[in-house]
Formats: structure tokens, C-alpha cells, sequence
């Protein structure tokens, strides 16, 4: 069936804008975190005689953490998105699961900006805008601070001049 039989419309486009290229950096780190506290503790185990992993399982851990802590921050720069229009904000996440979010500035209440501490030192933060959805805030992650902080005033501005009661 064509869009126009089904009434669907156009559609839906990935947002407009990428994350900082930084932000690779913390979900590597992040990866690599992962990966090697198991590592470690399995290993400690191995060398203490309670556990005897074969050496196949130890290549394919190697393998899986190599690739997560690789690939994986590359892929995710890929597809993490996000825009904001004079009706609406758009995020796009995910990196084995997607998920597109659309909240109106209308449903806007409200806007917040977080730094970790490795958000802090990269010079990254993360902008939240709280919905009347059951769904959730949406998160936009790995945004350059200047670049976040502006985009909290313009949708503070934004839903303000909305109006009503966000719901």
C-alpha cells in the first residue's frame, strides 16, 4: 500500500543534528568500563583456581568487548540525533534498538541541563525536556556545552511563549 492508502503521509526523516563527535569518547569509555571490570573479576577467578574457562571463551569475550568498545561508539554517532523546529523537538537514539521521539512545544514543561563530571571535562552536557507523556523525558546526550545551554534557553523561550498548561 502507498502512504496516501494507508493516510500515513510523508516519511518520518532522521532529525537534523548530530551529537558532539566527543561523545564517542564517553560512551568508549564507558564500553570499555564495561568490559573490563568482568574481565578482571574473572580473571581473578581463573588465576585463584575457582573457575576454568576454556581459552575459546576468553577470545569470544575479547571479541564481543573489542567490538562494543570499536564499534559501537561508532555506529551510536551515527544514528543519535536530534532537532528542534517552531512546533517541536526530535531526538533519534539507539544504537541496537532505535527510538524517534517527537514531543510539541506545547507538551513542553520543563528544560534541563546536566553535566557528569566526564561531561565536565569534555566539555559535554545533556539536555532534558520533561513532557506531559507517559513515555518519559527526552534526552539529548553528548551535546556541547555552548550548544546545550543555548538550546535550553531557546526552549525555555519557546514553550513560554506556548502558553497553557502543558498537557
Amino acid at each position: 500500500m502507498a502512504d496516501s492508502e494507508l493516510g500515513s503521509g510523508p516519511v518520518l526523516r532522521d532529525p537534523a543534528n548530530l551529537v558532539s563527535p566527543r561523545a564517542r569518547i564517553v560512551w568508549r569509555t564507558g564500553a570499555a568500563i564495561r568490559a573490563l571490570v568482568p574481565f578482571v573479576v574473572a580473571l581473578v577467578l581463573q588465576l585463584t583456581g575457582a573457575w576454568d574457562l576454556p581459552l575459546w571463551v576468553w577470545i569470544m569475550y575479547a571479541v564481543v568487548a573489542l567490538a562494543d568498545v570499536v564499534l559501537m561508539p561508532i555506529y551510536r554517532y551515527r544514528v543519535h540525533r536530534w532537532e528542534t523546529t517552531a512546533t517541536a523537538v526530535y531526538t533519534q537514539t539507539g544504537w541496537i534498538a532505535r527510538e524517534r521521539r517527537i514531543a510539541p512545544m506545547s507538551r513542553v514543561q520543563t528544560v534541563d541541563l546536566e553535566q557528569s563530571v566526564v561531561g565536565r571535562v569534555l566539555g559535554l552536557a545533556t539536555v532534558t525536556v520533561t513532557t506531559a507523556s507517559a513515555a518519559g523525558p527526552l534526552r539529548i546526550e553528548g551535546l556541547d556545552r555552548v550548544t546545550a545551554e543555548r538550546l535550553v534557553d531557546d526552549l525555555t523561550r519557546r514553550a513560554e511563549a506556548e502558553g497553557g498548561d502543558a498537557t
